[in-house]
């Protein structure tokens, strides 16, 4: 039976969008319009143009499967390098055709008396499709934190994913404010430059050693011109990952290990006591995000560097006021406090049958089945959706496999029916294995990270290995779905 020219409209174009896009296209299905709130394709990795950002997945895995690229000049991808690979899947798989940049979703209502999509864009125009993907991803909107006296900070304040590349930082007296992943990237570039550089940490990170040195003209020569000598390092840092997973899943002996590792990097590069104390964290390794650096640990050790651990009261027009009464006196601050991912907030004023809001659905309780749809929201495919992020491996890998099964359920969908919605029983089997898994998990184990909810739920981890969620989204199970006949 040939498919049906089905519209389908893709909310983002970052790396799930453009691997929907092409995969879609490859299937036959050309009737595509995606759109991005940017200039340029890339969603993270345009957006955040902090100094020092990179990738703390190693490269290899970081691309798509059936378009890997092997000439990575280092370990771990920097900015530049992920950036231009997702410029050039645009370009190759000839995906810019379908591209309407620079215009963003405000709404999206199903309109079941005519089963499809309407979408209102900021320029107030609709668009309507039978088929909704929203690939837009957890890290778009970023978290603010509540400080006292914020605004009344007298010189500029910004935060990582907005970087100021108008305000030079060389000389000026600068404030850190977070240590997580943006933060231990950015900082040695900013204490070379800054006449001084003060962090301001809440919770010691675990920190695992990165070997990030740049590979050498003769192994890139290798990469490129040994067959299958790139895929089989792809594969082998694959399940690299995949075991160590073991130790975010529950297991003693690696989190043993992890343990282990995190403090012999914590004291080979450490010796003095104070700075000991500060940075040896004291909850489970994997329970907050571990991060990966060779330059943090020195970075805390410059001369310009201080590590402050009291905590914030407030912000003064000339510094940061903690709670002991001292004024850290700085020019700038930078804010790197990660991104809102529990709100689901990209997906405001999405509404399903009955006028459902989804991020409100959610809020209660992310039940969804496979991270992927949502009872109650027809023809809605969510990449990236709940329970689909990862404690370690490559998010790369999950997105393959979501839009695996998506590209199975649109066939489907164009051969046979008018929608498709999740059971819900369905639905509610699917998330209760999910958080029936999690209490397993390091993520449950006693620390507050940004995984969890206010109520301390995870719904924003996959509780279980990455081959796994591929055995469970390798085939489309139509019987898991109520369809409805295409409208006459």
């Amino acid at each position: 039976m040939p498919l049906s020219p089905t519209r389908i409209l893709i909310i983002g174009a970052g790396f799930a969008g453009l691997c929907a896009t092409i995969q879609l296209k490859r299937a036959g299905l050309e009737r595509i319009t995606v759109i991005d709130r940017g200039d340029e394709v890339g969603g993270t990795w345009r957006d955040n143009t902090y100094p020092g950002c990179a990738c703390d997945i190693p490269s290899h895995l970081y691309s798509f499967s059936f378009d890997a690229r092997w000439d990575w000049t280092r370990p771990y991808g920097q900015r530049a390098e992920i950036f231009a690979y997702l410029q050039h899947m645009a370009d190759k798989h000839d995906v810019r055709r379908h591209l309407r940049l620079g215009v963003e979703a405000q709404s999206s209502r199903w309109l079941d008396d005519r089963q499809l999509w309407q979408v209102t864009l900021g320029n107030g125009e609709l668009l309507e499709a039978e088929l909704l993907i929203g690939a837009i991803g957890a890290l778009v909107k970023p978290a603010l934190p509540k400080i006292d006296g914020i605004e009344s900070f007298a010189g500029p304040v910004f935060h990582s994913a907005r970087w100021r590349h108008d305000v030079d930082l060389k000389g000026l007296r600068v404030a850190l404010i977070g240590t997580g992943a943006s933060a231990i990237q950015l900082a040695p570039e900013v204490a070379a430059v800054a006449s001084h550089l003060s962090i301001f940490q809440r919770t010691a990170p675990w920190v695992m050693p990165r070997g990030d040195k740049p590979y050498s003209k003769a192994r890139r020569w290798l990469f490129r011109h040994v067959p299958g000598l790139s895929r089989l390092n792809r594969w082998r840092i694959y399940a690299l990952n995949e075991l160590l997973s073991l130790g975010f899943l529950g297991n003693r002996q690696f989190q043993t290990l992890m343990r282990w590792a995190g403090m012999h990097h914590l004291r080979r590069r450490l010796n003095d006591p104070q700075l000991l104390a500060q940075t040896t964290p004291d909850y489970a390794p994997g329970c907050k995000r571990v991060l990966v650096s060779d330059a943090w640990y020195p970075t805390l050790k410059r001369p310009n560097v201080s590590l402050v651990t009291e905590p914030i009261e407030r912000i003064a027009p000339q510094g940061v006021v903690t709670r002991d009464g001292v004024q850290h006196a700085v020019d700038a601050v930078v804010v790197a406090t990660g991104f809102v991912v529990t709100e689901f907030s990209a997906l405001t004023n999405t509404q399903g049958r009955g006028g459902a809001d989804l991020a409100q659905r959610w809020m209660q309780g992310a039940a969804t089945h496979l991270g992927l749809v949502t009872h109650g929201f027809p023809n809605l495919f969510t990449l990236l959706g709940p329970n689909t992020g990862l404690g370690s491996n490559s998010i790369v890998f999950m997105i393959e496999a979501q839009v695996n099964y998506v590209v199975q359920a649109v066939k489907h969908l164009a051969r046979h029916g008018g929608t498709l919605e999740v059971r819900a029983e369905v639905q509610a089997r699917s998330y209760a294995d999910v958080q029936r898994r999690m209490r397993a998990t390091v993520w449950v184990s006693g620390c507050k990270s940004w995984y969890q909810s206010e109520g301390g739920r995870i719904d924003t981890l996959w509780p279980n290995f990455t081959t796994a969620y591929w055995w469970r989204t390798l085939r489309f199970d139509a019987s898991a779905y109520r369809m409805t006949a295409r409208p006459a």
